[in-house]
């Protein structure tokens, strides 16, 4: 599934990754998500190494935030703004989108799905019906529509990476994370079946990645009793999410990175 082995790739060098000054120029990046968090830092870092990028979010006051930031990074805006809430999107919505991109930039070189909502944490006895479908709607299905729709772009591009953000109880189920966990197995399970769809008849790869505990709004939702400074910066993890956006990652498909090396115990979740 991997033009690189395992024995190439050191996982702890991508953590600490340092990508060059000109790693993203000219390619078009967008990120959802955009607006807050680990998907503004991203946007800011791409532009920092000459991305051009297709700020998604469903706020429009922070993606022109954002883009703004980005105007004074570069000297020009060389971003673009999309709005899109991924609760309420439908097909014409994306469409939109996706006719947007193809008409100002003809491919699309990366996709970062970033934006996800936490929901309700509690035991699968007490979930809540309405807040189960749309934890599982935001975080997964529309993720599949967005790519669907702009799988096309990314097939146009000479050397495209479709980035999915996934969490550690994605990977192994943790009680009272219902929706949330069950949306990221989801992911995982979605980025696996398109990078082997992929494999082989594109320049698309695909992959996940696990940012960690990160200073962002959902880690304050997550566990309100924590430190709000204990966590780290969204710009101190981008490193796995760099690479793969850039040439150093070309081959490498079909594969899960910790953006932090991984930690034995985690706080428990609080209990609804």
């Amino acid at each position: 599934m991997t033009a690189q082995s395992d024995s190439m790739i050191d996982e702890a060098a991508i953590r600490q990754y340092r990508p060059p000054a000109a790693l993203l120029r000219d390619r078009v990046i967008a990120v959802t998500g955009a607006g807050d968090g680990i998907g503004r830092a991203l946007s800011l870092a791409a532009a920092r190494l000459g991305a051009q990028l297709v700020l998604i979010g469903r706020n429009v006051k922070r993606l022109e935030a954002v883009h703004a930031e980005i105007g004074a990074l570069t000297g020009a805006a060389e971003a673009s703004i999309a709005p899109l809430d991924l609760e309420k999107a439908l097909a014409p919505d994306y469409d939109r989108l996706a006719a947007a991109v193809q008409q100002r930039y003809g491919r699309l070189d990366g996709l970062v799905h970033n934006a996800a909502i936490l929901g309700t944490l509690a035991p699968i006895e007490h979930a809540d019906m309405l807040s189960w479908v749309r934890v599982l709607h935001v975080n997964l299905t529309a993720e599949f529509a967005l790519t669907q729709v702009l799988l096309p772009a990314l097939r146009a591009a000479p050397d495209a990476s479709l980035v999915f953000t996934s969490s550690s109880v994605g990977r192994r189920g943790r009680a009272n994370w219902g929706a949330y966990a069950v949306s990221k197995f989801g992911v995982e399970g979605l980025s696996q079946v398109l990078a082997d769809e992929l494999a082989g008849n594109s320049a698309v790869r695909v992959n996940a990645v696990n940012p960690g505990p990160t200073r962002t709004r959902m880690r304050r939702q997550a566990y309100p009793g924590e430190d709000p400074s204990a966590p780290v910066e969204p710009a101190a993890i981008l490193g796995p999410y760099l690479w793969l956006l850039g040439p150093d990652s070309r081959g490498f498909t079909g594969r899960s990175l910790d953006c932090q090396a991984p930690r034995p115990v985690f706080p428990p979740a609080p209990r609804g």
